[in-house]
């Protein structure tokens, strides 16, 4: 029998707010635990909520850049429920009146657009944290501790319609959310810090049958990796499962990344379970459309305007303007990069090619490093007028990324200043040729794949810093070749 995967996405948005959702306490993130609380995000008897407006700008700013009606009256409700690190008992979200519903986003996978629907945005507080002592989990502790910073750290949950078919589905739309709430620069995205959480909603049924199967919840998946693994993992799980004879049970389960397994927590709960009821400290939220209009103005560029602005003006391909908008700071550098100097496609090659490699290796971000657009507009530039070679700027890079040197120093410094002077270039290529007799006669008889031989030992006994064009121009003129 042949299976069809039906997968909806729960993302947890983490707001750049400098405080909380309900209280002035600081929202930053690795103070000294239970630095940052109040009787407020606390739920002290007797204290009252203040709903922080800003949280809900940052709301009607990603409901109108993923394409969401904006409900103009939306309400806050007390989700009741006991955990450790919840001291109130209850957390403080959105249900039935949550304040944007209906979007999409679309996301490309093997080339075909596909749109995955967006049910609704909602916003809500975040719980506190637990440390076990001795473990990573509860498990093998021998005591547990709570924080409460977090506690009441304000939350954008967005939850996507079921309509992902496959786990390669899954990850690009976590990542085309986190790149749109990059771009609006109200949450950082960083996943490892937990500022985006991603929940995975996973049913199968045969092909063709239009009724959903029972579904089970994946719980906490804290990078792009995770998401696509955990979702595999859950498919082939439930498949096999269901072959054998048996029952999907609707439960929330957890994914190990250590050893690539999920594991049953507790069965699912249903919204009754939450007893959800309106919070009695809080007005509804109204919502005028002159509060709207005047946010829309402030919109951003958007990652698919930014991308064909890219293709249209600087005449770079498809591919390249995705991977120079796939972040906001990439996309800023390198139009600020193209204003110093009209090579867009020389920029571009930079960035994906040793930029990337540098990035890679270190596991870094471009903003997380001294590089600036002056710099590499420099490096382009002194390789066009023959000052440095191709080789000696990559050379040179990593020091420029590590220092945020001026090129021409760090070139100065290291003594890479490339030779171009014609009568020296001609004495060194001149011994090159008397030492390698065997390989200009090769050459003379026409195996004309000895000639690289020759201007690889020039480049090595100027240590790379001869003018490679002057190079070949020189040996060319000394053996004859036309």
């Amino acid at each position: 029998m042949k299976w069809e995967a039906v997968i909806g996405l729960e993302i947890h948005a983490q707001l750049l707010t400098e405080s909380k959702l309900f209280c002035n306490c600081s929202t930053k993130f690795g103070s000294q635990p239970n630095s940052q609380v109040c009787p407020v995000c606390t739920g002290m008897p007797g204290v009252l909520p203040v709903l922080n407006k800003k949280v809900v700008e940052f709301a009607i700013k990603l409901g109108l850049a993923t394409n969401c009606q904006i409900t103009p009256v939306n309400e806050f409700a007390r989700k009741n429920y006991f955990y450790p690190d919840l001291p109130k008992g209850y957390q403080i979200s959105q249900f039935d009146k949550p304040i944007c519903i209906q979007g999409h986003i679309d996301v490309e996978v093997d080339n075909k657009k596909t749109r995955i629907g967006i049910t609704r945005i909602h916003m809500e507080e975040d719980a506190g944290k637990l440390v076990h002592q001795g473990s990573d989990n509860i498990k093998g502790a021998t005591h547990s501790l709570v924080d409460l910073n977090r506690s009441s750290v304000p939350l954008l949950e967005i939850v996507s319609e079921p309509d992902i078919r496959s786990a390669v589905e899954a990850r690009l739309y976590a990542e085309k959310v986190k790149q749109i709430l990059q771009y609006l620069e109200i949450c950082d995205g960083n996943m490892e810090e937990g500022s985006l959480r991603c929940d995975a909603n996973i049913s199968i049924r045969p092909v063709g049958q239009t009724i959903l199967g029972t579904k089970t919840e994946v719980k906490n998946l804290n990078s792009f990796k995770s998401i696509e693994k955990a979702i595999n993992l859950e498919i082939e799980r439930q498949i096999e499962v269901l072959e054998d004879g048996g029952k999907i049970i609707q439960e929330t389960r957890h994914y190990n990344e250590a050893t690539n397994s999920t594991k049953s927590l507790r069965s699912k709960e249903e919204a009754h379970d939450y007893r959800y009821f309106p919070d009695p400290d809080l007005v509804p939220v109204a919502i005028d459309d002159k509060w709207i209009e005047s946010i829309k103005k402030e919109l951003p560029e958007l990652p698919e305007q930014r991308k064909l602005k890219f293709i249209n003006n600087y005449q770079i391909n498809d591919y390249d303007a995705s991977i120079m908008t796939v972040e906001k700071y990439t996309a800023d550098f390198f139009e600020a990069v193209i204003k110093l100097l009209n090579k867009p496609k020389d920029i571009a090659n930079w960035i994906m090619g040793d930029i990337t490699a540098y990035l890679n290796n270190k596991q870094l971000l471009l903003k997380q490093t001294q590089l600036k657009p002056q710099a590499l507009a420099r490096i382009i530039e002194l390789i066009n007028n023959n000052t440095i070679s191709g080789k000696i700027a990559k050379e040179i890079l990593p020091a420029i990324m590590e220092t945020g040197k001026d090129p021409e120093i760090i070139i100065k410094e290291k003594g890479l200043v490339q030779l171009s002077d014609e009568t020296e270039l001609k004495k060194i290529i001149n011994s090159v040729i008397n030492e390698n007799a065997a390989a200009v006669a090769d050459i003379k008889a026409g195996k004309m794949q000895t000639f690289g031989f020759l201007v690889g030992q020039t480049m090595k006994k100027t240590s790379g810093k001869a003018n490679p064009q002057l190079v070949n121009k020189i040996l060319n003129d000394i053996l004859g070749i036309s």
